[in-house]
């Protein structure tokens, strides 16, 4: 498993938004709440296993981020450890608590759709 260098955590935990564009889809960027826990990234996908984004990626293809001026390539491995889905529910509290949309981040049919990010 290959980890992003801390200035790359620190600005994706930093960044509201992230826009992600798989190579499946390249033309059509998507926004993702992307979080960081115990320096590892973390998104999941807010319409659940139906999110075309999330579909792409956790089929093994490749995508970009984009935030803060940045392009980051990225790959995904699923996350299901009970421990890692309960730090990142946490830190989607906290970064996303004034969001209305924050609890549905933390649903029992989104938490399947935890990705771990990685670089590529």
């Amino acid at each position: 498993m290959s980890k992003f260098d801390a200035k790359t955590l620190s600005d994706l935990h930093e960044a509201e938004e992230v826009a992600i564009r798989t190579e499946k889809h390249p033309d059509n960027a998507v926004v993702i709440w992307v979080v960081v826990a115990d320096d590892e990234a973390f998104a999941r996908s807010f319409r659940g296993a139906k999110g075309r984004w999330y579909r792409d990626l956790a089929t093994g293809g490749p995508a970009v981020l984009e935030f803060g001026g940045r392009r980051l390539a990225v790959q995904a491995a699923p996350t299901n450890d009970e421990a890692a889905l309960a730090r990142v529910s946490r830190e989607y509290f906290r970064k996303y608590r004034s969001s209305s949309y924050a609890q549905a981040m933390v649903q029992p049919g989104i938490l399947s759709t935890t990705l771990r990010l990685e670089p590529r």
